[in-house]
């Protein structure tokens, strides 16, 4: 055990600091006698609330300063929303360690609708989730997607103030901040496929820090881990970014992972599916697999979406 408090490097908003709090009990919980410190490190991604993440850098920006961080030696661990995380890691990072996963379905929320099919002809649904547009367009076409950034307590405000009709949030989040009581319903894996890792926490550390893994070791899932490892192989097969819509979700039963992919147009216009069932042990490859049949199912419609 290091002799001296675990520095927890964390974004300041409400779940960003609700999330650390779980991973701080639970790497506590496993070594005790730890002192830890919670640092709380801004990133671009907090500051630039009025674009789209697709314009202003992609999903990199909720950990590009928690990684420098890292390398610095300023912190000893971050804790990120695994589907925040980018595809490649810096040079020297890793994820130590993958949380047990908590519900990774879509919540709806609405002033007045239950689900996506009450909603009026040219309702607006806000979100500046690519993958959550893609989805709602393709089942129907006739809403608007309207952009809506901000944590989810300022989501929740704007959707009350009229920004729009209703808004999409991870239920995940919604539970860990014990607001899961506002969502009108939860939308089922077949209505929308999740975010690739969505609902599981990951914490990432130096890759030489013996001593930081041999901490965290303790509180990781191997079971997510894997069905994660079969998601984000998929995602660097097609060379994921928040400019690209991907849905994909693994689960395990027993020894056996089946993993299901999506990838559409942002319009909704065309999406493409990939399904693979194997042995767990074979996840990497699964997932591989899974995003080079989208990749060759695309095709060149998929190429000009990314020039």
């Amino acid at each position: 055990m290091i002799q001296r408090p675990l520095r927890i490097g964390t974004r300041g908003s409400p779940m960003a600091l609700a999330q650390t709090g779980i991973v701080r009990d639970r790497i506590v919980a496993a070594n005790p006698g730890l002192e830890t410190e919670i640092v709380v490190i801004t990133t671009v991604a907090d500051k630039v609330l009025d674009r789209p993440l697709s314009e202003i850098g992609g999903k990199g920006l909720f950990t590009k300063e928690l990684e420098q961080a890292l390398h610095a030696d300023q912190i000893d661990v971050a804790v990120h929303s695994m589907k925040d995380v980018e595809t490649w890691l810096p040079e020297g990072l890793v994820i130590g360690c993958i949380l047990e996963r908590d519900d990774p379905r879509d919540a709806f929320l609405s002033r007045e609708a239950a689900g996506l099919d009450d909603l009026p002809a040219g309702g607006r649904v806000g979100t500046s989730s690519l993958r959550r547009g893609a989805q709602v367009l393709m089942r129907r076409p006739d809403l608007r997607i309207v952009p809506l950034r901000g944590n989810a307590n300022t989501r929740m405000r704007k959707l009350e103030d009229g920004a729009c009709d209703a808004t999409l949030l991870a239920l995940a989040g919604l539970q860990r901040l014990g607001l899961e009581g506002m969502a009108r319903s939860v939308l089922s894996v077949d209505e929308m496929l999740p975010a690739v890792a969505q609902g599981a926490l990951g914490i990432e550390c130096r890759e030489a820090d013996a001593d930081i893994r041999a901490l965290l070791a303790p509180v990781a899932c191997a079971r997510t881990t894997t069905a994660i490892a079969a998601e984000r192989a998929l995602l660097a097969e097609l060379d994921g970014s928040c400019r690209t819509p991907i849905a994909a979700l693994a689960r395990i039963e027993g020894e056996t992972l089946t993993l299901d992919g999506l990838l559409f147009l942002p319009d909704g216009s065309a999406h493409w599916a990939a399904s693979r069932t194997g042995a767990a042990a074979d996840a990497e490859a699964l997932g591989r697999e899974a995003g080079a049949e989208l990749k060759r199912a695309a095709g060149e419609t998929y190429a000009r979406h990314l020039q």
